[in-house]
């Protein structure tokens, strides 16, 4: 939790004034049972109205003082937990973008989620009640018992016996309570999982008809969240009982010492209802200081949830090389007449991978060449690894052993960000985001002109439906891409990636919803696309990569096979089972 007060450091004016107009006011709050003392011992006592009248305007201007310096110091507090909620919300944001695959897998979304909405949301009201109470309560506190001895010395010692009995309450209950509120936040995670589960498969469930199992799995996360929150609130709820049973036998006592010093003449009646008063003020700060201690507690166990997050330090090193273009690699090739004339666009050399708790690898021992401009089919059984190989070239995960080469450099070589510049990437789902078509393809180059994003349209097919659609390029998208089909949304996928002209591009399954005819025109289009981009189609179907100028076959994780269409069907047992699944054994020799 200390880690996140840097958060504050733009506030410090507000921190500092915050709480010192708190404290103005408390102290003039502590004057109030004095002028009060005085009303009834000289006021009342002499008969005197006039007296008593002024010493009501006191009481009144005290109150507008305290109001005052009350107003202003919620506004700075107020200003200063909202700032730091937005720093830390910036920061936590920020950081997850930096977390690789392997990390965001092992955290879960769900927890991200919550960490950043609801816990941060703790942390900002934690902030703003520390600011506005953490001094002023325990100034009250112990300026009512000293102003107790100013009264009276001998009836202000049960303000020190009282004082340390309910501070011994107050943070007993909060040591057992806080831990207790880091469970009810991880409760709060398991709900919004269940949540956000049901909502994002909802088409699937009412699909299947799992309806009330999915009420009863709500039901159970949420019966033990509640669970948990009662029982925190059964120990958190025992605070005021047991300081108002200590705050009120401290008065029955005052009540009778100050009746016995009254009679023998040793205070005032005036005095008494002061020390009553001072008791009470007490009471009050107590009550708001265990309802400040409740929200710290959970602030506390909300920003250790938070910390933890900020903590993780993603594995994945960014390099320092940049992106080299193509006439940047012709000038440095021909500067340096001893390399070889033909530079691999991608190169995997006994790339192994495995990811992060598995019990074995995902990929085993892959070894390929990519020229510039070949297109690279990768084709295997489900599960066999081939999004897992394809992923490891713009550095979505990092090869266990072995390397990945592009252009000759290693890719944890290059910085990230250049890096994937450079590459076109559509993964098997379909990604829309809400926007327009134009906004949504210019997620590839933010600059392209329209002209660019016709021509990217026209090559992923996508051209003929956006034409028809209300506004073309303005057409409206919503949320998830609802309002399109998933064949529609697949071709804007591509156009995205294509909008960036990649140097290498990688089709990851992203034409399983196109027919065959549309999916055809689509790789013929990529064929003849300026530039000459290295291309690999990740596929289940035969038809789409088996015009590559070469295919790689997986089959759990190793290589089964690389070569052409022909020599995989003539060689390959793996490749020539999934050929003849899709086409009769008389198509082989078409």
């Amino acid at each position: 939790m200390r880690s996140l007060l840097v958060y504050l450091k733009d506030y410090k004016k507000e921190s500092i004034l915050a709480p010192l107009f708190k404290m103005l006011e408390a102290s003039f709050e502590l004057l109030v049972p004095l002028v009060m003392a005085a009303v009834i011992d000289v006021g009342i006592a002499r008969g005197d109205r006039g007296y008593i009248i002024r010493m009501c305007a006191v009481l009144i201007a005290l109150g507008l003082i305290g109001l005052v310096c009350s107003i202003t110091a919620q506004y700075f507090s107020a200003k200063a937990a909202a700032g730091a909620g937005t720093g830390i919300r910036h920061a936590l944001f920020e950081h997850i973008q930096k977390l690789t695959f392997t990390e965001m897998d092992t955290i879960g979304g769900a927890t991200l989620i919550t960490r950043m909405t609801s816990d941060v949301n703790q942390i900002q009201a934690g902030i703003n009640l520390v600011l506005r109470l953490f001094l002023r309560s325990p100034f009250i506190v112990f300026g009512a018992m000293i102003m107790a001895f100013t009264v009276d010395v001998q009836s202000a010692w049960i303000f020190v016996v009282v004082i340390p009995v309910l501070s011994v309450i107050v943070f007993g209950i909060m040591l057992v309570s806080m831990p207790l509120y880091r469970r009810v936040q991880e409760r709060l995670d398991q709900v919004l999982l269940a949540t956000r589960e049901n909502l994002t498969g909802v088409r699937v469930i009412r699909a299947f008809n799992k309806e009330e199992e999915e009420r009863d799995r709500f039901e159970s996360a949420n019966q033990a969240l509640t669970d948990t929150q009662k029982f925190v609130g059964r120990i958190s709820g025992l605070m005021n009982p047991l300081t108002y049973i200590v705050i009120n036998g401290g008065i029955i006592a005052l009540i009778y010492t100050g009746a016995v010093r009254v009679d023998i003449g040793r205070l005032t009646q005036g005095e008494v209802v002061a020390l009553v008063n001072y008791m009470s003020q007490i009471l009050i700060e107590l009550v708001k200081l265990a309802n400040l201690i409740i929200t710290v507690t959970k602030a506390a166990a909300c920003g250790s949830r938070v910390e933890s997050v900020l903590k993780i330090v993603p594995d994945m090193k960014d390099g320092s090389e940049e992106w080299q273009s193509g006439a940047e690699r012709q000038t440095d090739k021909a500067e340096n007449l001893s390399e070889e004339t033909a530079v691999p666009a991608v190169e995997f050399d006994h790339v192994s991978l495995r990811y992060k708790d598995a019990g074995g690898d995902s990929l085993t021992d892959i070894t390929f060449r990519a020229m510039p401009g070949e297109t690279i089919g990768i084709i295997g059984g489900t599960g066999s690894g081939k999004s897992s190989l394809v992923n490891l070239i713009p550095r979505f995960y990092d090869a266990s052993s072995g390397r990945v080469k592009i252009f000759g450099k290693d890719v944890r070589a290059y910085r990230i960000e250049s890096l994937r510049a450079h590459i076109g990437v559509v993964l098997q789902k379909a990604v829309l985001f809400k926007g327009t078509v134009a906004e949504n393809l210019r997620w590839g180059n933010e600059d392209a002109a329209e002209q660019e994003l016709e021509e990217a349209l026209e090559i992923s097919q996508a051209k003929e439906f956006v034409d028809r659609k209300e506004g073309g390029l303005g057409f409206q998208i919503e949320q998830g891409g609802r309002n399109l089909s998933g064949g529609q949304k697949q071709r804007l996928t591509i156009a995205r990636a294509l909008v960036r002209k990649p140097e290498i591009l990688i089709l990851d399954d992203s034409a399983s919803a196109l027919d065959l005819a549309t999916d055809a025109a689509l790789r013929s289009a990529i064929r003849e696309m300026k530039g000459n981009p290295t291309v690999f189609i990740v596929s289940q179907r035969a038809s789409s990569i088996q015009y590559a100028d070469r295919i790689i076959v997986l089959d759990d994780g190793e290589t089964a096979g690389v070569g052409t269409h022909r020599e995989l069907l003539a060689s390959c047992p793996a490749y020539q089972e999934i050929y003849y699944s899709q086409f009769p054994k008389e198509a082989a020799n078409d």
